[in-house]
């Protein structure tokens, strides 16, 4: 476990932890539930980690000056004037386990620039509106932990609906196991009818 005294490290922490769990919702998804939409917006949950993976590689790579070693497998910023959700969704040659491979190695790649700054090293994100576009290593670690745990909660939803499957973290799903779960939903239909 990291120092969590040690601010840079606990950031450092946060952000894998955050990784590590949007990747494991997709743990016993087969190649098509991970591809159907969830949402009226067509949220799914492959498209989901696809569109993290490629956040942490841009923020971690341009924003510093680097670039990932692979990045044709990335989706290019020129690819959202053609499609504003290109990095939402898996293409047709993009598989599952090669987008959770993909992510890892982004990982790696994010985890290297966070090793090699130290959190008051400037970057400047190219797609932010200029005279916005400064910004130091402490902040985008913020920015893409902030992004990535909130996209890990829309994961988090989109596996209960899928099959039931709860819980934040592979090791502690912080879910109590023995409780009762239809009688306490039961409850809250009763609670939520009272109203108009």
């Amino acid at each position: 476990m990291a120092d969590l005294g040690d601010t840079k490290a606990a950031m450092h922490y946060y952000l894998r932890r955050n990784r590590d769990d949007l990747i494991w919702k997709l743990d016993g998804i087969s190649e098509r539930e991970a591809r159907t939409p969830r949402t009226a917006t067509g949220n799914n949950m492959l498209g989901v980690v696809k569109h993290c993976l490629n956040v942490e590689a841009a923020y971690f790579g341009p924003t510093f000056g680097r670039e990932f070693p692979t990045p044709q497998e990335l989706v290019p910023l020129t690819a959202f004037d053609d499609d504003p959700q290109a990095d939402w969704y898996a293409y047709e040659n993009e598989t599952k386990d090669g987008l959770i491979d993909l992510y890892r190695r982004v990982g790696t790649f994010a985890d290297e620039t966070i090793d090699q700054l130290p959190l008051d090293a400037p970057g400047q994100v190219p797609w932010w509106q200029p005279g916005r576009q400064d910004v130091t290593l402490a902040r985008t670690i913020m920015h893409v932990t902030s992004d990535v745990a909130r996209h890990a909660g829309h994961l988090d939803i989109m596996r209960e609906q899928h099959d039931g499957a709860i819980g934040w973290q592979r090791d502690s799903t912080g879910i109590n196991d023995d409780y009762d779960w239809p009688a306490y939903v039961d409850k809250l239909r009763k609670l939520a009818d009272q109203f108009d």
